[in-house]
């Protein structure tokens, strides 16, 4: 964003960094939402690869409306034409470029450290935490592996 402000000429100033708050704050709450449903999906009995997929596919479709919806909002902004454009363009096209940015990190990044914080948990925890469901899931499953081979 600050790099994409500087290639075009645009001033770095106090309406960019807005648009760099603003961003943070969005990546932010789509990871949460992410995160929140893998959490419950966990405690509903399932393991933790199972979980994290099924958030991004269920979270996809509101993550995507509301990263479109920051977009286009933006776009008059980054096009920039009237009075005053030179002003608002900055603003603008941090938002622009930083949403589609952070929409896919925010979609590739978030599974994958969701479940490797979930395996270093796990192994700083070889008995599992208190409540954690993972290796309730675990148990369960291996419990009813046992059965099937018995």
């Amino acid at each position: 964003m600050i790099v994409r402000a500087a290639t075009t000429d645009s001033a770095i100033g106090a309406r960019l960094l807005i648009g760099v708050i603003l961003l943070i704050g969005i990546a932010k709450k789509n990871a949460i939402l992410m995160i929140d449903f893998a959490i419950e999906e966990e405690k509903a009995g399932k393991s933790p690869e199972d979980a994290i997929y099924q958030a991004a596919l269920k979270r996809f479709r509101p993550i995507i409306m509301t990263t479109l919806a920051a977009l286009l909002g933006a776009m008059p902004l980054a096009l920039g034409h009237g009075t005053g454009a030179q002003l608002r363009q900055p603003l603008g096209i941090a938002i622009v470029g930083g949403l589609v940015v952070s929409q896919l990190l925010t979609l590739f990044t978030t599974p994958v450290t969701y479940l490797a914080l979930h395996r270093f948990t796990r192994k700083k925890h070889p008995d599992g935490p208190e409540g954690d469901v993972g290796s309730v899931a675990v148990e369960r499953h291996g419990a009813e592996r046992l059965g099937q081979l018995q």
